[in-house]
């Protein structure tokens, strides 16, 4: 029963978080400068068939009841068309989703390839040359924008080593390999500033979980350091890990514009640049609602995956 109510709590704040995103986006959309109408029906049209392109699109209609339907038709599954294409709204983001979600995996799985190891070696080497020379390393990575960190991947490994594409993105369906290699660099750039934090955290948390009874019992048990760091100190020490993982990994969904426009990505991030500056509407908001949805939707999934990384919050709610 507790478990219920509180999972109906989290639901209630998970459609309440979406709500008041789009509503404030809604208003700030319409605050933007220009009009879509203007650019619909042409330089030499007249101020009837601007007000005719403002019916049609139902631009005159007050912003509430605008607001309204816009959440009437998002019930029923509809979106809405773009402005400028009409192309729907739904199958753009869709057919750009595969881009941005490759984006992400990709460059999350090198920054944990980075962090995971290093975390660990830092934590079991504190205070020492090793880790003061490791954290020092990632500071200096955490401190370069990644726009920054692009050009400087471009330029050694597009420019000076040829090893790599510099821009362009070749679908998965075509071929496996070409489609790796359009996607390194750009998730490279990511995951060059995105490890430190993995790496600062996992190293702070398994710190901790080192001066535990239960490991103090491996050790004595005469366990290899090894066989303790990666099965009995690791898992334990991942909770927060998690925590912000699962945060970026729905802030990179709409947040990794920059990367996607360096190398020429055609993902949701550049959609909904693209359709900001033609003041495409119906795009951003459905830009936006996606990304809003994702976004809470990955941190409602990381709060239960919880109870599966460590059985004692399981336990501790049951009680």
């Amino acid at each position: 029963m507790r478990d219920a109510i509180t999972t109906g709590k989290k639901l209630f704040r998970f459609f309440g978080v979406i709500l008041a995103v789009t509503a404030i986006t809604f208003v700030m959309v319409d605050l933007l400068p220009g009009n879509i109408a203007y650019e619909i029906a042409g330089e030499e049209a007249s101020i009837e068939d601007i007000e005719a392109v403002q019916e049609e699109l139902g631009l005159n209609r007050p912003l509430l009841i605008r607001y309204g339907n816009w959440l009437a038709d998002i019930a029923k599954g509809d979106l809405g068309k773009s402005f400028r294409t009409q192309e729907p709204v739904l199958e753009a983001i869709l057919s750009r989703l595969p881009v941005t979600i490759e984006l992400v995996v990709l460059s999350q799985l090198f920054a944990l390839a980075l962090a995971v190891p290093l975390g660990i070696i830092c934590a079991y080497k504190s205070r020492t040359v090793i880790d003061n020379t490791l954290s020092s390393i990632a500071f200096a990575m955490m401190s370069i924008p990644v726009f920054v960190m692009g050009i400087v991947l471009i330029y050694i490994f597009a420019i000076k080593l040829r090893w790599l594409p510099a821009t362009g993105y070749t679908p998965l369906s075509v071929s496996i390999w070409d489609n790796l290699r359009s996607f390194l660099l750009p998730a490279l750039c990511i995951a060059m500033v995105e490890w430190v934090p993995f790496m600062r955290v996992l190293r702070s948390d398994m710190i901790a979980t080192l001066q535990e009874d239960f490991i103090l019992m491996a050790k004595s048990k005469g366990l290899p350091a090894s066989h303790i760091l990666f099965k009995h100190a690791l898992r334990p020490s991942c909770l927060t890990l998690i925590t912000i993982l699962g945060i970026h990994i729905g802030h990179l969904i709409g947040g990794a514009v920059v990367v996607e426009i360096i190398f020429a990505l055609p993902g949701i991030g550049r959609l909904l640049i693209e359709s900001i500056f033609s003041r495409d509407f119906a795009m951003v908001q459905g830009c936006i609602l996606f990304i809003t949805t994702a976004y809470v939707s990955v941190n409602f999934l990381v709060d239960h995956f919880y109870t599966i990384l460590d059985p004692r919050i399981r336990i501790s709610r049951s009680v």
